[in-house]
């Protein structure tokens, strides 16, 4: 197999993943007409929009750049990131001092740099489009649709494989085979608990196409050589470069991996997914946690 020399590079020296991408530039068809002016990455769950999840999951892991992909109408999103001096002093003129604490803790949390998508051609052309700032180095992708009971342990394990096996690692969890053609499913080679080396992967198989019940799920791992291979991946059936393709062309220079997830998934990117995440999240939420329980305990049956 082919390895570039910058795969050499990562083999011989300790690397530190510094950055993280967010693509966030969907039109968010699914929550129409909510989504019509609000971005579906800021639609609240529990406590906080779902953008916000994303973005502590990456600083826990220890990113130092978010990179969050966004298009025209998103700008909520700059701004919900970005200092507010007239509401600071309003908070501050009450003593709510709590809360401007975390208002405070929004704009410091973490160097976030936005980038345009101008064109909705793909979650592949998403990740290509925050190149010129993610530069020469390995980096993590991460849908903000996709959530994990374990928030922050799913990333931290990619990077443990990453750094054993330098290569870049995918999130993966078991699917109902019926399932698999919502999903890029990969074709897997176990090698250790929970870790597989992909051979290949197809994005949404039919039920004889797809190798196995293993489905990718909004966690990456990459190493710089995907923007090349995603530069020239063409696009699919419905005009959209995708992610899965360009890995899959990765696959011929370098290896990948799989890291099978522990714990719940939640799936914000649907109505009833954003719903179900909402009650989970809301149960294990401390202060709210033990009266949601009672309220739904008492709802008559349907």
């Amino acid at each position: 197999m082919r390895q570039s020399r910058h795969a050499a590079k990562l083999r011989r020296t300790s690397i530190k993943i510094r950055k993280a991408v967010i693509p966030a530039a969907g039109w968010g068809t699914r929550f129409l007409p909510t989504t019509k002016t609000l971005p579906k990455e800021m639609l609240p769950l529990v406590d906080k929009p779902i953008i916000q999840y994303v973005v502590e999951e990456a600083v826990s892991c220890g990113v130092e750049m978010v990179i969050i992909v966004t298009s025209l109408g998103k700008r909520a999103m700059e701004d919900y990131f970005d200092r507010s001096a007239d509401l600071e002093h309003f908070l501050a003129q009450k003593g709510q001092t709590q809360l401007l604490e975390k208002i405070r803790q929004l704009s410091s949390m973490v160097d976030i740099r936005y980038v345009r998508q101008k064109e909705q051609l793909g979650l592949g052309h998403a990740v290509y489009v925050a190149r010129q700032v993610v530069g020469n180095e390995p980096f993590i992708v991460m849908l903000p649709d996709d959530l994990f009971e374990q928030q922050g342990a799913v990333l931290k394990r990619m990077l443990e494989i990453f750094e054993r096996y330098r290569g870049s690692v995918i999130a993966v969890r078991r699917i109902d085979r019926s399932q698999v053609s919502r999903y890029g499913i990969i074709e897997p080679r176990k090698i250790a608990e929970r870790v597989y080396q992909v051979r290949s992967m197809v994005e949404k198989p039919t039920v004889e196409q797809a190798s196995s019940d293993l489905a990718i799920v909004g966690r990456y791992v990459l190493t710089p050589e995907i923007f090349e291979e995603l530069e020239s991946t063409p696009p699919g059936a419905v005009g959209e470069i995708q992610i899965t393709d360009g890995i899959g062309r990765l696959l011929r220079t370098q290896p990948v991996y799989a890291y099978e997830v522990e714990g719940e998934h939640y799936d914000a990117g649907t109505p009833l997914g954003w719903i179900q995440a909402t009650i989970a999240l809301a149960l294990k939420h401390p202060e709210m946690g033990p009266a949601i329980r009672e309220y739904l305990k008492k709802l008559p049956p349907c």
